[in-house]
This record gives C-alpha cells, structure tokens and sequence, in this order.
C-alpha cells in the first residue's frame, strides 16, 4: 500500500453517467474517514448534449489528503473516464504519469467518433505517458446487477456505483456510508437500491481480486490535523442559506427570499424552502423583477427581504435595487455569478460582476458590497450582509460564485450561542406626540434612517423612488435638497468602513516586495501559492478581500507598503480598476476567463516571474 499525503482524483463521464452523484458520495466518505478535501463540481454547459459528445461531459474532481486543502487540485492524479468523450477533454489535464482508469467497453467505433477520435487512444500510444487500466466496466456492472432482472438501459445506471465502489476499495474509504445513502434514496424502490448496493460491491470486490493481475494498487490517506469540533461537509449555497437564516435570528426578524430560479443560484431557494420552521419564507416568482419587489415589500413589511440570482438576472432587478436604495429599506442581494455576459457560461464560474455589484445601477446609487473566499466562509459572510443591511437601513450585494456555490468542504460547525445578536429597534410614537412622521429621520452618527413597520400607530408614511425632502420625507424636486440626500446616501455607506475590521495580511509581513490581492474564490489558489512562495524564501505576502464597498480605511495604505501589487481575478481587472481608481496604487494584473477557477501553478508562475524582478531593482 502506497502512502500518500493528498491526491487528485477526478471522475468524468456522459452526464448522464452519475459522476456529480459520485463524486459527491465519494466525498462524504472522504469526510467521514476524517481527511481534509475540496471539491470542484464542473458541470456541461448543455441541458442535455448528444450522448457521447464532448459537450456533454460531467466531471466532479476532488482533492484530498493529510494536509490543509484549500482548492480541489491543480492537475489529477487519477482519472476516471467513462467513455471517450470524457478521456478527449479531460487528458489535458492529467499529471504526467497519473493513472486514467477506463472503462474499455466504452471504447466503441460510434463511440471513439462521437468523441471526435481519428485513432483508438487504447491503441495509437497516446496514453504512453500515463499508467492506464483498461476494465470493461460496462460488462461487471451487467454481471453484478443481473439477479435483479433489470433492462440493459437500466442496469448500465449502477456502473458509476460499480466505479465508486472500485475507488473506495483504492483508497480505503468505506462503502456502509454510501450503503446507508442508497437504502434511503431508494427506500421506495427497493429493487433499485438493491442492484446499486450489489453494484458498489462488485466494483470493491473487484479491487480486492485483481490487484495484482491488472496493476491496481491501494492508497493509504492520512486524516488531517484540524481543529477539534464537529464538522460536517458544506457547499456553499448551503452554509449561505444557514447564514442568511442565523441572521434573521440574530436580528429578531422574520425572512423572506424572493427568488427566480436561475444557475448557479436555484440552490438557496431549494434550502432555504425547507427551513420554514425559522420564520422563512420563500417565494419562487414568475420572474426576476417580481423576486426582487417582492423581496422589497417584504422589508417594508418589516422583515429582512433577500433575494438571489447570477449575473443576468441581477441585470433586470437594476431599476428595482435603485429603489432599495433610493427608499434605504434594508436588503440582502446575492450574486452568484457565472460566466458572461449575457447567458454566458451558465455553468463555469467566473468573478466579472463586480463592476455590476459596484456600478451598474441608473444614478448615483452606492451600496455596500461584500464577498466570501470558500463555501464554509459563506456563512459568517451571509450573516454579516444581514447586519450591515438591518443596521445601516441598505441594500447590500453579497458576492459568490458557481464554483463557491457547488464545491464542498468540511466545515467546523460554530457555536451558535456564541454568535453575537443584533435585534433591530423599529420605529415607534409616543402617544400624543405632535408632528407628521418623518420616515428619513436619520441617526446623527450613521446617517441610518428610521425603520418604521406600517400599522404602527403615529408612523404612517410613504416611501418610494421619487426623490424625498431630507426634513419631511415629502416629495421634493429642489435641486438643493436632491444633492443633500444623494450626498448623505453616499456618506452613509461610505461610513460602514467605521464599522467593518481593518484589512489584515492573510500570510507575510504588513510590508515587502511583492504582495498578492484577491478577493472571492481565488483565496484558495492566491494563499497556497503564496505559502509556497514563502517556503521557497520568497519575499511575498497575501492580502484578501472581504469588504468591496466600502474598503476597510487602511486597505490603501497597506497596499503602498509593498513594491508590487498583483492581482489575480477571474475577469478582466475589475478589483484592479477599483484599487487604483481608489487608492492611486498600480497593480500587476493576472486575468482568466475560462470559466475554470485558479490553478495554483499559475499564480505562483506568476510571483515566481516577478520576485525576481522586484528584487534586482
């Protein structure tokens, strides 16, 4: 048995070979045998491409190991493919003699062109390269499920079971974790269960017997050194809803999502639905503009309105976010964001709404903007966004992405009696007082404006997009008064900086040679470079950013302490246009638009090119 300290591996498949199903159990059993993991879940972007094709590959990769995993791994060790489709797109990104376990029966003449082959891979030598094991995974998965009198169709469905079993048996996970899965699942179509468990055991016992004779050997992982505590395994759309619902509980507050379904978001509304039992509610409307309304009504209501999409449809709520800010009704936005512009890349992740999230509203119309770095951070983000919302009276635009939102790690579950409340003072009158109310009577510190619920007697008022008097709340076209409420709205979210943490340096020295900025999901990628960097004695230092809008007050003179400013992003530069129009800093730009997060090896290629530089001038 080989030991190892991480390893790579990814399955691959037709999607409609189960390989997210798999992946995702194999990940639980990972989890449970106590190793760190990321996983990365990279959809087709077809609904539902020709079979075969390469459009319609599915493929859930994972790393896991010993060690502290903070992204789902460069290139993979092992690879998993279940036809040719899937080795076409996914040998690129194999390590140089990794493993590719194929399933041979696959390998068809209609199969090999739908995978736009000229040549047999198995045979032309273009595996040469690779240690490769040839199983008709196919024909085991027939012969194991046949007692159960299943149609060819639908006994080829067991075969990623077959494939998860043969993994857990390399790797020494076990299968009770998956067993328990199934018999739930199928808990009203036994027989269908059944023939996945019969399935899952032939592909272990197959491991067990033919070790020797095609070359496979077994994998030992050692568990992690975490922080003692329960964990259990989060994406982030799920650690987000619980944030979102540990908010209005911090707050006091009933919640309501107005949601539209929409990749990668549609998510939050299937969780969230399921948590009415504190004070949630959900509404899946027609479309996007109605979501958000009804999101806004809600917080006039007097509860916390959140509403969730991806770029395009935060492009149609636009008018309706101008009216959260111009009425200052508190709101919670979430963005994850995808690949664009237009329907884009539906399922590949990108970073480029961030001038969306910062601009892209008619007016001058700031709001606070906030992201999070991983799915378990999701939580304690969600929560933030809910605070700054309910108590600075704001919109705020919390930005996630497809790949936040569907990979998974573990995560340490909080103390929630530890968490710090923040219940909301609404507005009232005492009886008998004098004076028409006033709904933008601010807090002279924090420029909020009262919160008045309608029926409470004495607040009756009136809110809108029509601008208002600064000393009334009436409608008012005075061009003085249109500049003193613009200026105060601005002031007001500029003001929360006095209310966020400073910018901390996430590793190094608060000054040097060369710091890297990020800020979303390239935390993963920026900080395990970064730390390799160091270890190779490079003069370098991490900075992530959670607060976009406003920057914490000392984030500008802590980016001109170093020489050099990289900046990784997922977009074209949008986090780079923002420090320097801010801060006047200059920055060295480091861009991808795949639809594929960070590597590691291209950030550190990238510091590894500039160090050197730094250090000879």
């Amino acid at each position: 048995m080989e030991e190892l300290e991480s390893v790579v591996v990814r399955f691959a498949g037709d999607s409609g070979d189960g390989m997210q199903l798999t992946g995702t159990q194999f990940a639980t059993s990972t989890a449970l045998a106590g190793s760190g993991l990321s996983t990365f879940p990279d959809f087709p972007a077809e609904i539902r491409a020709p079979v075969g094709t390469t459009f319609g590959v599915s493929a859930y990769q994972i790393n896991f190991g010993s060690e502290r995993i903070l992204t789902a791994g460069d290139a993979p060790d092992v690879l998993v493919a279940m036809n040719p489709a899937a080795l076409k797109v996914n040998l690129p990104l194999m390590k140089e003699g990794g493993l590719i376990i194929l399933d041979a029966g696959s390998f068809t003449p209609g199969n090999l062109t739908k995978a736009g082959f000229a040549e047999n891979p198995l045979e032309d030598g273009s595996l040469d390269g690779y240690r490769t094991i040839r199983i008709d995974i196919s024909r085991f998965t027939l012969e194991s499920v046949k007692e159960f009198g299943l149609g060819k169709k639908d006994a080829l469905r067991s075969k990623n079971m077959w494939t998860l079993g043969l993994t857990l048996w390399m790797f020494g996970r076990k299968r009770q974790p998956v067993i328990d899965w199934l018999e739930q699942k199928f808990a009203s179509k036994p027989d269908i269960g059944k023939s996945n468990i019969a399935a899952l055991n032939a592909g272990h016992a197959f491991g067990e017997t033919a070790e020797l004779s095609i070359g496979l050997r077994r994998y030992q992982i050692g568990e992690s050194h975490n922080a003692p505590g329960l964990y259990r395994t989060v994406t982030g759309s799920q650690s987000l809803s619980w944030g979102l619902v540990a908010g209005g509980q911090l707050a006091e507050l009933p919640l309501m999502l107005g949601s539209y379904p929409i990749t990668p978001a549609s998510p939050i509304l299937h969780h969230l639905s399921n948590m009415k039992e504190f004070d949630v509610v959900t509404f899946q409307a027609e479309d996007e503009i109605a979501a958000i309304c009804a999101a806004i009504g809600a917080s006039y209501a007097g509860a916390i309105g959140v509403t969730s999409s991806s770029g395009p449809g935060i492009a149609l709520k636009g008018e309706a976010l101008g009216l959260a800010i111009s009425t200052e009704l508190p709101l919670v936005v979430i963005n994850s964001q995808r690949g664009g512009p237009s329907t884009g890349l539906p399922t590949k992740t990108e970073q480029s709404d961030l001038y969306q999230a910062l601009y892209g509203r008619n007016g001058d119309a700031p709001m606070p903007v906030i992201a999070t770095r991983s799915p378990g951070d999701c939580f304690e983000v969600a929560i933030e966004a809910v605070r700054i919302a309910v108590q600075y009276m704001t919109p705020v635009m919390l930005l996630t992405d497809g790949y936040i939102a569907n990979a998974a790690e573990p995560w340490l579950l909080p103390d929630v009696e530890a968490l710090e409340p923040f219940p909301v003072k609404q507005a009232t009158r005492a009886e008998g007082e004098e004076g028409d109310f006033n709904p933008f009577t601010r807090d002279p510190d924090t420029l909020t404006r009262v919160w008045a619920k309608p029926g409470t007697p004495g607040c009756e008022h009136r809110i809108g997009g029509i601008e208002k008097s600064f000393d009334t709340g009436h409608i008012s076209y005075d061009d003085a008064n249109h500049q003193k409420m613009t200026d105060v709205r601005a002031n007001k979210v500029s003001g929360i900086a006095n209310d966020i943490p400073e910018q901390d340096v996430d590793q190094g020295a608060e000054r040097g040679a060369v710091v890297v900025v990020g800020w979303g999901s390239t935390y993963g990628p920026i900080s395990q470079a970064v730390r390799k960097a160091r270890a190779n004695g490079m003069d370098v230092s991490h900075i992530h950013i959670r607060y976009l809008n406003p920057f914490p007050k000392n984030l500008g003179a802590l980016l001109k302490s170093y020489d050099c400013v990289i900046v990784p992003e997922m977009n074209t530069g949008q986090l780079s246009t923002a420090l320097r129009d801010k801060f006047l800093v200059d920055v060295v730009q480091l861009n991808k638009v795949s639809g594929q997060p960070f590597k590691i090896s291209e950030i550190y290629d990238a510091v590894t090119e500039i160090v050197p530089a730094q250090a000879a001038e």
